[in-house]
């Protein structure tokens, strides 16, 4: 690779003691052609950077230019790209590979394919197009943030840490590298984007310098901003109102989802019926997790919405969902973790023999809580209280509630993460009838309260292992919602909002642009509201709307409108692709995708996954509920 640096001159940034210096100049290069050929001119307004780019050559050319900027001495770099890189972003020993941030140290080669010092992404990858650094503990931040797509075509995000400087990029259009990540351990070529420039050629560039303060959290201040000031070229636009989208999601899954035998919410169902001539059955698949990707939370909307509306099939398929999750406990006082039609219950999706998880546990538990609530049985509440009676006796003294245990013998496997936050929900609400549970979920919150103060959540979903993931912060803004409307404390609520904000920063800013004859471009799929489920698992998810209640009432506590306006801008994105006949988008009605494929990772962008699923139908028929529960019922 040809690069030459066209104008600008790097400076550094010295923010020691947390004051905050000017935002440093930049450097802009031309990529794989002569830089002589180019003249470049850049003006300063404010924190905008307009870069221009002039073609002086004779013959066209193909090229990129990349406009960085540098902060020196960055001793313990920070790193964040909302949405997709977290830190060093995959701790060391995970059993699943994705980028990884890692220090080259005299020569030492990279552990794996997918650790390097430098990392180069497409900007549709990000929640909001900007790459973040802090250099150190207790120094001030840097930001870079552009516009998703220029003239050029696609941008491209950027960080690098090369002799104790921390470097920040754009890159007009993208490219990747040290390789592209694919959804899988198989690293990718690097993807090479370039424009053909010819001659006489005058393209403009904008990028934004943002200042940012010592603390990390400030980012929740610049991408509120930058949320601010896309949001309007990125109008919402659902198919359907909210009760209209309750009523089809809950007929997708009583229709699609429900097996009265022996009385399951199927994970997942395929839109094609007609799959080898057997009524599409060899593709679904006839698994029930107890929680998270089906199960009770979703049992729990289904009864929410046969009590408004008053569905009496549908509140007895409810009923019996939960009865048949609630009638065998694994031999140490917990749920199971997963039932299979072939075998019954059995263990959590992970490598440990016998292992469940205890965010899925404890999610199960939570809504159980709920459930009884609505419906108070005896023996929904024994199951419940069974699990909340075992979780507590393992708590560590220091308040840790462990993340993953093993089915037998009740030893906990694995202490690390944050899954253990799921249970602290359950047990503040069940302290409705027993007060003991109260301290037990006190305790706990205390413990995990300095992973949301690290921004470092992470270990929610069973299949990424102890990945950062969108799921962490929803989990966690249930946790300390659900505290404080126990006990009024202020402290909780503090916690709530910056857990909202962490879990907001995976949540789309803007619309990506799709190939029009692409499904999602097609359909003009607007992908403001959606979330990117994690740095491991690169595609949008509805998983967020499992938060509706505790984002409106935040807004309620704290007075501040920006978090109703995200809860409802989620669920307003998701109000898109729920079927609304038989046929709609190749789907039957009620039918709800799991995965929307907004880059290039596990398939090709503008796809759509084919298979419906449980818990994404599930969760659209909980916000919907929670809306309507507060009055919101469209646009």
């Amino acid at each position: 690779m040809a690069a030459g640096r066209a104008a600008g001159v790097n400076a550094g940034v010295n923010a020691g003691g947390g004051r905050v210096a000017p935002p440093p100049a930049i450097a802009v290069e031309i990529l794989d052609a002569d830089p002589a050929d180019f003249r470049i001119d850049v003006r300063s307004e404010g924190e905008a950077r307009r870069v221009t780019v002039r073609y002086t050559g004779a013959a066209p050319v193909d090229a990129a230019v990349r406009v960085s900027v540098t902060v020196r001495d960055a001793d313990d770099p920070w790193w964040l790209i909302p949405g997709l890189f977290y830190g060093t972003n995959r701790p060391a020993d995970n059993d699943r590979l994705y980028p990884r941030f890692e220090p080259c140290i005299d020569g030492r080669p990279a552990r794996d394919a997918f650790t390097s010092a430098e990392w180069h992404f497409r900007s549709d990858r990000a929640a909001t197009p900007a790459v973040l650094v802090w250099p150190g503990r207790d120094r001030s931040g840097l930001a870079l943030s552009v516009p998703p797509t220029t003239a050029l075509g696609l941008t491209g995000l950027g960080f690098a840490l090369r002799d104790g400087d921390a470097q920040l990029s754009a890159t007009f259009p993208a490219r990747e590298f040290p390789v592209t990540y694919y959804g899988d351990a198989e690293p990718r070529d690097p993807e090479v984007l370039r424009h053909t420039f010819v001659p006489g050629d005058e393209i403009e560039l904008a990028v934004r310098i943002h200042t940012l303060s010592a603390d990390r959290h400030d980012y929740a201040r610049l991408l509120r901003a930058l949320h601010s000031a896309s949001a309007a070229s990125a109008p919402l636009r659902p198919w359907v109102d909210i009760p209209t989208a309750a009523a089809l999601s809950a007929e997708g899954l009583h229709r699609w989802h429900y097996d009265p035998d022996p009385g399951v919410l199927l994970e997942t169902v395929g839109f094609d019926r007609e799959v080898t001539g057997r009524d599409g059955r060899p593709v679904d698949r006839q698994a029930m997790h107890i929680g998270w990707v089906s199960g009770i939370p979703w049992a729990y909307a289904m009864l929410r919405h046969a009590d408004r509306t008053g569905d009496a099939p549908l509140r007895e398929a409810a009923e019996r969902i939960i009865d048949f999750c609630t009638a065998e406990l694994s031999p140490s006082g917990t749920f199971w973790g997963v039932w299979y039609r072939d075998s019954g219950w059995s263990q959590s999706w992970t490598a440990h023999r016998r292992g469940l998880h205890g965010r899925t546990l404890g999610e199960a538990t939570h809504f159980l809580v709920r459930a009884v609530a609505l419906h108070d049985r005896p023996d929904w509440r024994a199951a419940a209280s069974s699990n909340l009676d075992t979780i507590v006796a393992r708590q560590r003294d220091d308040g840790n509630l462990g993340s993953i245990h093993h089915a037998e013998t009740g030893e906990v496997l694995v202490w690390d993460g944050s899954a253990g936050l799921a249970w602290v929900g359950a047990l503040a609400e069940a302290a409705a009838w027993d007060e003991r549970y109260l301290p037990a979920a006190v305790r706990a919150a205390d413990w995990y309260a300095r992973l949301v103060l690290d921004e470092d959540l992470h270990g929610a979903p069973e299949d990424v292992d102890l990945a950062g993931t969108s799921e962490d912060g929803y989990v966690a803004v249930m946790a300390y919602r659900a505290l404080h409307r126990a006990t009024g404390d202020g402290r909780w609520l503090d916690l709530a909002r910056r857990a909202a904000d962490f879990a907001l920063s995976f949540r789309y800013t803007y619309d990506v642009d799709f190939a029009p004859s692409s499904m999602l471009g097609v359909y003009d799929f607007g992908t403001r509201g959606a979330d990117q489920a994690s740095p491991s698992n690169q595609h949008l998810h509805s998983y967020g709307l499992v938060m509706t209640r505790e984002m409106l009432e935040l807004a309620d506590a704290t007075g501040d409108e920006h978090y109703r306006e995200r809860a409802l801008e989620s669920l307003a994105c998701f109000r898109q692709f729920v079927a609304r006949f038989d046929g709609d988008f190749n789907a039957y009605r009620g039918m709800v995708t799991e995965r929307y494929y907004q880059t290039e990772c596990f398939q090709p962008k503008g796809m759509l996954l084919t298979l419906s699923h449980a818990w994404s139908a599930g969760v659209l028929l909980l916000g919907c509920e929670d809306a309507i529960a507060a009055g919101i019922l469209g646009p």
